[in-house]
């Protein structure tokens, strides 16, 4: 392998980045794993570019309408911040010309690397073509791959427009796999030349996450750019696969967390002539994520202050939000994730009146959060299920909005993190990082980064570890899984929070200094460069 004196320069495409509140462009843990990347590399100084889209009505604004139903509302904003750079450049999507204006997010504004945010949402194109980047994931399948080829091709030949000089492309997921195109097409159709320069992460093992298209939509959207249908058909098949392409053109890819890793090379090793899959946990972004008041808690019963005060934050948002009056020395759970049916958002709701009972008796108190895709019919129906419920149950609530300026309260004020997927499914999981970093114990099933990072009666919970019944029946596991939480919160957490309050200190800061140390994104920033981008031969 030739030497290499100095750090590489990396594009890092990704569809959304959650860097800000005030730049409503990301949807969930992608977009979070993805802007705490940015802020590290920005922290660290290394030579990154980021590159994404400038989604005019982003992921959608939740509300709970007066049927007490959530409504997906999409507001069209602008943001004064970025910085016009004055270029643009011409994409064929479907045949037809489209103009893509890259605009820049400056270091200086959020401590990031340089970020273009790309938007065909400008006066030079039709309504139809300004209308590919309003709306992130858009459900329509020929706007969703014209989004990707904006992503992808746009970004690349922005990144020329502007002279920004890059030797690797990080693509973050498939939807950027048109870069890998679009540098086939500067090489010449030389292959072997572009694999060096690739990277990919893949980020999910749920099949509906990997991404599959008509090979002959791919091709008449413009997908392959100069590539021909026949070369398209042995990396990817006729229904094309954006994975199986992107580990066909990479040089590398990774997993995001060691876990996720073995699974992610269990389920593509029929790919010949893949990549090397490796692993890579995620992380966020401690200097972000953290609370000050924290750091500075040194002894027991500062810490218990410290989260008293931020639970009863969580207890005035509450009541500001919802009516509902909450009491700040509660045990408060949070679930807050996507809602997609494998992470079971339901699943301490599953016997009724046992949980009815610790939240009648004032032992607990439940703070539900969350987005799903607006074609989830799963994902929709269990968040009205549960804002139903929260209209009958005492200390149960619904929060809408679920974004960082949110997620930054709820981890605050969280005494138990809740993650439920079915294992293993959960490629990662970086919510409960973040939240570990503010003194809230995690309990988890036994997948994603829980793996490496959650030990039951050292800093959190894990909901029944026997990966030997991975196998079993669906309902089986459900139940299984059940038990396994509710015993642990009734019997172990509860319990300790309320007449152990040493034991619980000692939870929470063995879970603060150990995600501090390994599940911050400075770590993951560097690991990035060492393993995937030019990996150190030690």
């Amino acid at each position: 392998m030739m030497m290499m004196s100095s750090l590489q320069k990396v594009a890092y495409f990704s569809m959304e980045m959650a860097i800000d509140q005030s730049l409503h462009v990301y949807s969930g843990g992608l977009g979070f794993l993805s802007g705490s990347h940015m802020l590290s590399a920005g922290k660290l100084n290394l030579p990154m570019i980021g590159i994404s889209l400038l989604w005019t009505s982003g992921y959608g604004d939740q509300s709970i309408d007066a049927d007490d139903t959530i409504q997906i509302n999409y507001v069209q904003r602008t943001y004064p911040f970025l910085k016009d750079t004055g270029v643009t450049v011409d994409v064929q999507i479907f045949g037809e010309t489209v103009k893509v204006k890259p605009y820049l997010l400056e270091p200086a504004t959020f401590g990031t690397v340089p970020c273009y945010f790309l938007t065909t949402d400008i006066p030079e194109n039709t309504e139809a073509q300004r209308n590919y980047s309003n709306k992130l994931y858009d459900s329509d399948e020929r706007i969703r791959v014209a989004q990707e080829i904006i992503l992808g091709v746009g970004g690349v030949r922005a990144l020329n427009a502007l002279g920004v000089q890059f030797d690797i492309v990080h693509m973050n997921e498939g939807h950027a796999l048109p870069a890998a195109f679009e540098l086939l097409r500067l090489y010449g159709q030389n292959i072997e030349a572009i694999r060096r320069r690739l990277v990919f992460t893949t980020h999910t093992p749920v099949a509906a996450g990997n991404e599959c298209h008509p090979v002959e939509l791919l091709q008449e959207a413009g997908f392959f750019v100069e590539t021909s249908k026949d070369e398209a058909i042995r990396l990817g098949g006729y229904d094309f696969s954006l994975t199986v392409a992107a580990l066909r053109m990479s040089r590398l890819a990774n997993g995001v967390s060691q876990l996720h890793g073995e699974v992610a090379n269990n389920m593509w090793n029929w790919v010949g002539g893949r990549c090397k899959i490796t692993a890579i946990t995620n992380a966020t972004s401690l200097e972000y994520w953290q609370d000050p008041r924290v750091k500075t808690a040194e002894t027991d019963d500062q810490l218990h202050a410290v989260k008293r005060e931020m639970r009863g934050e969580l207890v005035d948002y509450v009541k500001k939000e919802t009516g509902k009056v909450f009491d700040p020395d509660v045990f408060t759970l949070v679930w807050a994730r996507r809602f997609t049916e494998y992470k079971r958002a339901d699943l301490i709701f599953k016997d009724l009146p046992r949980i009815k009972r610790l939240l009648e008796q004032k032992k607990l108190q439940l703070v539900f959060a969350g987005k799903f895709h607006p074609k989830d019919t799963w994902g929709r129906e269990t968040y009205n299920k549960i804002i139903k419920l929260s209209k009958e149950l005492p200390g149960l609530v619904v929060l809408p909005g679920y974004e960082l300026e949110l997620s930054g309260i709820l981890k605050r004020g969280a005494d138990l993190w809740l993650n439920t997927p079915l294992r293993p499914l959960e490629a990662s999981g970086t919510s409960g990082m973040s939240a570990n970093f503010n003194g809230a114990v995690h309990m988890s099933t036994f997948d994603g980064w829980a793996v490496e990072g959650t030990y039951s009666g050292q800093n959190g919970y894990i909901i029944n570890g026997d990966t030997s019944m991975d196998n079993l029946p669906l309902e089986e596991r459900h139940q299984r899984d059940y038990e396994s939480m509710m015993t642990q919160l009734e019997f172990e957490a509860l319990p300790t929070f309320y007449s152990n309050k040493p034991e619980w200190a000692r939870l929470m800061r063995n879970a603060i200094q150990f995600s501090s140390l390994y599940f911050d994104s400075h770590r993951m920033a560097i690991e990035y460069y060492t393993r995937l981008y030019q990996p150190a031969n030690l």
